[in-house]
Order: structure tokens, then sequence, then C-alpha cells
């Protein structure tokens, strides 16, 4: 699956509707009836509800708003050769112009030019955050950390910072879809292997829903 791809993983089991799933029902019902002028794609929705919602969860919500025809969708192709799904709701009639804008910008937040930018200055952010804290950092793009070693893979982490005698183990990722849930099951035995605690910042994603709005 393309880095890019919009909802790039696997739907959980559906056991059927439960108050959980009927609440991001509801809650996108009610966010697209105030924005019934605009047009999103699914990512940007999931993440703008990751406090309250799985990601799955507000999928399955999404789709089901579109089977009641509450909601019109679309997929787009992207310059990289993914698609994106849009979503609108059904009182916009001219949605053609929005859904373009939309496009391109997932393309130019997309442009390896523009992810190389915005790694870089989300590992700045990190390290001034982390430093502003007290934290030390220990390595950068690591594989070792006191005298244990991870050789399962060839991955690394991004960062080990340390306070108060705790190891934190730290991913920055700057990409518009979720970290690839292999990736992320072995981060987080490396962090175990390493005596790590396990962080992960996440910050294109965040940024091109404040442009899309």
């Amino acid at each position: 699956m393309a880095e890019y791809d919009d909802f790039s993983f696997e739907l959980r089991e559906h056991r059927g509707l439960d108050s959980y799933e009927s609440s991001a029902r509801e809650v996108l019902r009610d966010f697209f009836e105030a924005n019934d002028s605009q047009v999103f794609f699914g990512n940007q929705l999931a993440i703008r509800n990751e406090d309250r919602f799985f990601h799955w969860i507000t999928y399955r919500a999404l789709s089901e708003l579109v089977d009641e025809e509450l909601l019109k969708s679309e997929r787009r192709g992207l310059a990289i050769g993914s698609e994106l799904k849009l979503f609108w709701h059904r009182r916009h009639r001219y949605y053609k112009r929005d859904a373009s804008r939309v496009v391109q910008l997932v393309n130019e937040y997309g442009s390896p030019n523009m992810c190389a930018a915005v790694g870089l200055h989300g590992e700045q952010m990190i390290l001034g955050g982390f430093a502003r804290r007290q934290f030390v950092l220990r390595d950068h793009g690591a594989r070792v950390y006191g005298d244990r070693k991870w050789e399962e893979t060839e991955h690394n982490l991004d960062f080990i910072f340390e306070r108060d005698g705790v190891a934190y183990g730290v991913e920055v990722k700057n990409t518009l879809s979720y970290m690839d849930e292999n990736e992320f099951q072995i981060k987080i035995r490396m962090c175990e292997h390493l005596h790590c605690s396990c962080i992960r910042s996440s910050d294109a994603a965040k940024e091109l829903d404040d442009r899309v709005d």
C-alpha cells in the first residue's frame, strides 16, 4: 500500500453497531451539517477525531453516512500514484472546485521536497521541545541503548531521550496516512528490547488539516 493512501489500514471485524460507533456517526453527522459547503478527505477526518474515536471507527461511521446518502464520496488519484477518498455533504452541489483544491494540497504535501522539509522541521521541533523540558538527547537514528542492541531488523529509532533515569524512544513522522502497522509493532518491540518508553510524533497531517480549512 502506498505511503499516502487514504485509510491505508485493515478494517476490524464489524460486529454490529454499538454505542461507540453510534456516537462517532452522530459526531460526523453534526460536523457535516455544520460544514455542508466543504470537501474533506478520509484521513483528515480520522485525525480530527482521533482523540475520541479509533480511526477505523471514523471510517465505518463515514461509510454508514454514505450508505444513508447524507454524504457523497469519490476517489481521486494523487500524483504519487495512490488515491484519496473525498467526502462532502449531499447539499454541496458544486463540490468539484473544492475537491480539486483538496487534492492539490495533498499533492503538495506529498511531494518529496515538501516531505523532506516538513520532516526536518518536525525533528527540530522535537529537539527544541524536549530540550525545554530538560530531556537529554542520548542518540539519533539509534539501535543501541546502554548495553542493549536491536538486531532483529534494520530499523532504528529517530531519537532516544532520557530524563530522571527513564529512556524514551521517539519516532517523528510527517506522512499523511497512519504509520504502517507492521513498522509500528517493530518500533514498540525495539523500545521494549532497549528498555525505552515509546513516543510517536506526527505533524504533517495536522498542518494539512489546518490548511484545508
